[in-house]
């Protein structure tokens, strides 16, 4: 496979040479092989014919070009995206934190799905405990007319009542270095952590881990009930101290949580931390490999919680997509109560585990498409159910959105794509699968006006995004102009998170110099 993977990349790179990239490669979603999609005879899960190779590009190659990619040992590019499901939204959030303190954030924080998943989308949720899939999009705009935006969205089941989930078995581990002494770090943990203990039901339990140069227990696994006052003591006497050992941490917390694991329950492990380790295993490798012996023995999913003007961004963001869980960024008292109060009490239950998804494009419709992000977050085709593989970890009330560049053929008409999740039961772990689809009809009209405006916001928050990596999507105005459609979309919603996103954008042109591109300067490096 990786012979023909390789053999595949290099042909794709020809092919789509300063364009816009196909993407995929492998099975399709019904393991039907390349050379079934190649003749046609495979199908994609959601009942239309399985993607095959592009016909429509070779105006944009030199016949070398289309001579190497016509060579039998040279597998050909297929119509299957494939992706983890990803609910982070840190990416945002320290992206508003750092244009706040006057700077750019660095191309390499930036994370477009996270900008998008900041956002609500109005998604019609299921009734039971799976997944809706809605499919939609619009016409990128004037200047790429044959470009459009492809929304794929999944939604989950509202939260129910708290009294009615199963209970949680949290192992908090709060990171103590001298570095968390800055305003808004360790005195922003402690806050947090008080609102929480204030939220939990009798039933649940927690335990406390600090970390500098060391680790240290301050509390084992202990039930909230008659324990409310000792824990809030506890916490109150954290105080900074030396350097940031996060592997220290990450292990005993895990040998923590291991101990404290309650059958029934929700076991995690939540981590508060500038993420910026400098002292022991400072590598993310090794301490990925401690979480995933214990999030395959026990079933301990890991919740990124990050602070701080300067935040180890990438190494947070990492050690959670090994342990099954999802990061967010808070600044402020406002962010930590949304999380601590409002989301986090809530969503300690689990929808579901090993979330994927998968979209298969129409050949004969569809001439190239680009996902928008989710680089990391990226799985083989042939992967997509096998049930083995990772995938991403979703709890009630959560949305996921995928965004999509797509060009459509000239003329086309018809079926457009299929979306299809997969997942697997929290508790049963049986595997079960949604699919939703879309048609040319469905994403013919202007992106901008009419009532698609959670699809304008969705669009707002990949273009900025796309604009801070200083990369480009088509159709994207200039963040003055994506400024004002953002704040227009504040006031059409009432929506204060995309006021805060116009602010971000107008804040970002700023630093700029006031430009319209990507290109207009600038080197340094939501929750609403």
């Amino acid at each position: 496979m990786k012979d023909r993977t390789a053999k595949y990349s290099g042909a794709l790179a020809l092919l789509l040479a300063g364009g816009m990239l196909l993407t995929g490669c492998g099975a399709g979603p019904d393991g039907s092989s390349a050379a079934d999609r190649e003749t046609g005879t495979g199908k994609s899960s959601g009942g239309a014919p399985a993607p095959a190779a592009p016909g429509g590009a070779a105006d944009e190659v030199s016949p070398e070009q289309r001579e190497s990619a016509d060579r039998d040992d040279v597998a050909p590019p297929d119509y299957l995206s494939t992706f983890a499901l990803d609910v982070d939204t840190a990416s945002y959030g320290y992206a508003r934190r750092t244009l706040g303190d006057g700077r750019l954030p660095g191309p390499e924080t930036v994370r477009p799905e996270e900008f998008v998943n900041s956002f609500r989308q109005g998604y019609q949720r299921p009734e039971d405990n799976g997944f809706s899939v809605t499919v939609d999009g619009a016409r990128a705009g004037a200047d790429a007319s044959d470009w459009s935006l492809v929304r794929v969205g999944l939604a989950t089941k509202a939260a129910t009542d708290r009294s009615e989930r199963p209970p949680a078995a949290l192992t908090f581990v709060v990171d103590i270095s001298g570095s968390m002494a800055e305003p808004g770090r360790l005195d922003l943990a402690k806050k947090s952590l008080g609102y929480l203990t204030d939220e939990l039901r009798d039933d649940d339990s927690v335990s406390l881990v600090t970390f500098s140069d060391e680790a240290e227990t301050r509390l084992p696994m202990t039930r909230l009930q008659g324990n409310r006052t000792k824990i809030r003591d506890i916490v109150e006497g954290m105080e900074p101290e030396e350097s940031t050992n996060v592997d220290a941490g990450i292990r005993r917390g895990y040998d923590e949580a291991a101990d404290g694991h309650r059958e029934g329950a929700t076991n995690r492990v939540v981590l508060l931390s500038d993420a910026l380790a400098n002292t022991g295993e400072t590598e993310a490798d090794p301490i990925l490999e401690r979480i995933d012996s214990s999030r395959r023995e026990y079933g301990i999913t890991l919740f990124g919680v990050g602070v701080g003007s300067d935040y180890g961004d990438q190494l947070m963001e990492r050690l959670t997509n090994k342990g099954d869980g999802h990061t967010t960024y808070i600044s402020d008292e406002t962010q930590a109560r949304k999380v601590f109060v409002d989301q986090l009490p809530a969503h300690v239950e689990l929808r579901a585990r090993d979330a994927k998804a998968q979209v298969a494009f129409d050949r004969e419709t569809v001439e190239q498409f680009r996902l928008i992000g989710y680089e990391n977050r990226k799985v083989a085709d042939e992967d997509f159910r096998d049930d083995s593989v990772d995938g991403g970890e979703i709890g009630p009330g959560h949305t996921v959105t995928a965004l999509y560049a797509v060009r459509l053929r000239d003329g086309a008409s018809g079926h457009v794509a299929t979306a299809t999740v997969r997942w697997q039961d929290p508790k049963t772990r049986k595997a079960h699968e949604e699919t939703g689809s879309v048609e040319t009809g469905e994403i013919d009209g202007a992106l901008w006006g009419g009532d698609n405006s959670r699809l304008q916001v969705t669009a707002v928050a990949a273009y900025f995004a796309e604009a801070l990596r200083r990369s480009e999507m088509p159709g994207a105005p200039g963040l003055g102009e994506l400024a004002s459609r953002a704040d227009t979309l504040a006031d059409r919603t009432e929506d204060s998170s995309v006021r805060k996103l116009a602010t971000a954008i107008e804040e970002a042109n700023r630093l700029l110099g006031g430009g319209d591109g990507p290109d207009g300067g600038g080197d340094e490096g939501e929750i609403g």
